[in-house]
This record gives C-alpha cells, sequence and structure tokens, in this order.
C-alpha cells in the first residue's frame, strides 16, 4: 500500500500534530517539507487552486485532506469514534498496558469492559523502538508488536476499543461513573480504571523530535543495552533518577556525561557522592541544551554554559532524557485527589477519592514506571474492581469464576 504523504513546513503545528497523530497510531507515512522542495510547493498550489493550505495530506486512493483535525484523520483512516452502547459494567480510560491488561483479564472474568484511548491502543509501550526487558521474550520484542498482541488478546476476549477519542471529564450519576468522550458521547458503567499513564518531559530543542528513538531515548533499562561497548552516553538530568539511570548506563559505555541546567545536581547527596567518585563519569552543571543534531541518528549535542556562555558540543553515541515525568491527569483536575506532581492518589486497593474510580499504571503514585509492573498494576487493581461490583452493583455470581 502507498504511503501517505504529508506536505507540510517544519514551523507549521498542524503539521507536527498530523504527524504526531499518524504516528500514534503507526500508520506509515511521507513527509514532504515543502520549504525544502520547491516542485512540492508548486503541487500543493496546483492542488488548491493557488492555495497554500499545509498540512495537505494526501491519501492512497487520491483523495486529500487540507490541515485536518484530528477527529477528521481519525475517520479518514477508518477508525471508530462511537461506543457501541451507553452503558458497561467497567470503562477503562487509558489503553497502554495496564488498561489492556485490566481489559483482559475483565473479560476472563465475565465484566462487560470497554477501553477508550485517546490516541493510540498501546500507550508508550506502542511508540518504543523495542523492549528488551518483558518477560517471556528473550529475544526482545518491538513496542509496537507487543501493544499490538495485547490488543489483539483484549479483541479476542470481546473487550471493546475504542481509540482516538478523548475522555474530556469523569463525574458521578447516583452510583455509577459518567465519562464524557471528545466526541460528544457520554457512556456510563458500574466503575471506572484510570491507566492513562505518564508522559517523558521532553527538552523541547530543535532536533529532539525527529531523533526520538534514534539515538535519544527516555529509559535507560529499555534501551541502554543498546549501547553496549559505546564511547559516550550523555545523560540530561541530575536529579535521582538521572544519576541512577546514569549508574546503570555506565555499565554499557566506557563515559557516562550527566548535563545539569541547575548550578547544582539536585540527586541525593549519596547518589552525588557515588558519580563524582565514579571513574566513567564527567558531570557539567548550570548548562543547557540547546540543540540535538543528526541525519538519521544522533551525531552532535549543542549546549551552552550558562554562567560563561560558552558554547559545548559534544558527539555521544546516545542522550538519555531524565527531566521528570508528567502524569497524563489533566482532564482529571478537580476531580480527582491528586498528587503536588499530579498523579492520582490511590489507597492499597486501587482505588481513588472519587467512588468507583480507580488508578492503575504510570498515572498512579507510587508506581514504578515499569511495563510489567503497570501490567501488574492493571490485573491487581481489576481484582479490586471485581470486589466492588460485587458488593454495590451486584456483579452476577457466575462471575469472577474460572
Amino acid at each position: 500500500m502507498t504511503e501517505i504523504k504529508i506536505y507540510g513546513a517544519p514551523w507549521c503545528p498542524d503539521c507536527k500534530r498530523s504527524k504526531k497523530f499518524l504516528a500514534e497510531q503507526r500508520v506509515p507515512y511521507e513527509w514532504i517539507d515543502i520549504d525544502q522542495d520547491p516542485e512540492s510547493m508548486r503541487f500543493v498550489e496546483n492542488l488548491q487552486g493557488g492555495g497554500r493550505t499545509i498540512p495537505t495530506i494526501i491519501f492512497p486512493d487520491g483523495s486529500y485532506l487540507l490541515e485536518p483535525s484530528n477527529d477528521e484523520l481519525a475517520r479518514k483512516l477508518g477508525l471508530n469514534l462511537e461506543a457501541a452502547r451507553s452503558f458497561y459494567d467497567l470503562a477503562i480510560i487509558g489503553g497502554g498496558p495496564a488498561g489492556l491488561a485490566t481489559a483482559i483479564y475483565a473479560a476472563r472474568e465475565g465484566i462487560d469492559a470497554i477501553v477508550v484511548d485517546k490516541s493510540a491502543l498501546g500507550g508508550q509501550a506502542g511508540i518504543t523502538e523495542r523492549i528488551d526487558n518483558y518477560p517471556g521474550f528473550p529475544e526482545g520484542i518491538g513496542g509496537a508488536e507487543l501493544a499490538d498482541r495485547f490488543a489483539a488478546q483484549a479483541r479476542r476476549y470481546g473487550v471493546e476499543l475504542l481509540p482516538a477519542v478523548a475522555v474530556q471529564t469523569v463525574g458521578l450519576e447516583g452510583n455509577d461513573v459518567v465519562l464524557h468522550l471528545g466526541s460528544g458521547q457520554e457512556i456510563c458503567a458500574h466503575a471506572a480504571l484510570v491507566a492513562t499513564g505518564s508522559t517523558y518531559r521532553r527538552l523541547g530543542v530543535p532536533g529532539e523530535e525527529q531523533l526520538i528513538g534514534a539515538g535519544v531515548h527516555f529509559c535507560a533499562t529499555c534501551d541502554g543495552p543498546f549501547y553496549r561497548g559505546a564511547e559516550e552516553i550523555l545523560v540530561v538530568g541530575g536529579g535521582n533518577s538521572g544519576l541512577e539511570e546514569g549508574l546503570f548506563l555506565s555499565r554499557f559505555a566506557r563515559r557516562v556525561r550527566i548535563v545539569e541546567f541547575e548550578p547544582t545536581l539536585r540527586a541525593s547527596q549519596l547518589l552525588q557522592d557515588k558519580v563524582r567518585s565514579h571513574p566513567q563519569f564527567v558531570v557539567h552543571t548550570n548548562t543547557q541544551i540547546t540543540a540535538l543534531r543528526g541525519k538519521h541518528k544522533l551525531e552532535e549535542v549543542v549546549a551552552r554554559d550558562r554562567a560563561g556562555g560558552e558554547e559545548l558540543r559534544w558527539h555521544p553515541q546516545a542522550a538519555f532524557v531524565f527531566i521528570g515525568l508528567d502524569p497524563n491527569t489533566a482532564f482529571l483536575r478537580d476531580r480527582l485527589k491528586l498528587d503536588r506532581w499530579g498523579f492520582v492518589e490511590t489507597d492499597a486497593r486501587f482505588q481513588t477519592s472519587l467512588p468507583g474510580v480507580f488508578a492503575a499504571g504510570d498515572v498512579r503514585q507510587g508506581s514504578t514506571k515499569q511495563l510489567g509492573a503497570a501490567v501488574g498494576e492493571g490485573i491487581a487493581a481489576l481484582l479490586q474492581v471485581r470486589e466492588y461490583l460485587r458488593q454495590h452493583h451486584h456483579l452476577p455470581a457466575g462471575a469472577g469464576n474460572e
């Protein structure tokens, strides 16, 4: 099948949004920069009768969309944006590993579930180039393939999956939970599970977006082993995560360069002492990353000494960014109790502050931010949901029994 073609420009925010949406849905496309290719500019003008609206997206059948919304793109791709029914036993918000594991176990327990995800099924795992630490795959497995396997297993059990649809708000109606969807639809459920995960904070510098997965990474345990024998790996972030992951990466690279924006490292003193005394580490504080460069893989990191203004250039084989995680909970503010960083607070039973609403995986306060742990939390949370449904909504006696 011929790839979708996107005619656009690097400075165009709607072009970036469309590219991100297609990438999340794992739809291949060809990017054509009209600023660099005069012939493509003329093609766009001829197509639009003199207009220059971008992105101009050409589909294999010859049809095209001009500056489409994500909803328009989803419909063009044939994605279903409407839930089949208005009521379910369980609504799962988030189709990553935690949400899909919950859905699989819910189906096996006889609990009628739907999974709603604002982007594509698979979460962070689905956009990870390769996963080497998930049990059962000794040779590793592509993130997209593993995500597809999760989704296929959920479908096999008859779980309804609704990607590319955002949940805008969550509320209560009597003893039930109400989800207001971005499509305008409302669905109700006896219980809900929040498994929307978190997003690695990015540097926001030129070159970062294009090099993610090609030398720029956000998970040392996932991607560090690929750089065994590397001369140098660069770590951005001098907090606990940055130094801990840097120590892990020192197993693979001869030198680990730590770059911290603030004048001092922010990690615990114990970690700082360990890194400062380690012969493989070079530490730069008060230093700002300004660009990441490379054609098909990372070739150069450009930085600036914030005190003296000197420009610095390094050539590591990889750069790992550890400047924090942002939980995907903006739609839950004023609805659920969140901690100071925005992660969902739960009790030992994965119950949130809103009756009937549970949380699991990376979005939950105290979670380990690991794929295997997210799957385990999803399953553990489902068992608590099952008990909640039995107590409050009279789950049929046969449900939950193998």
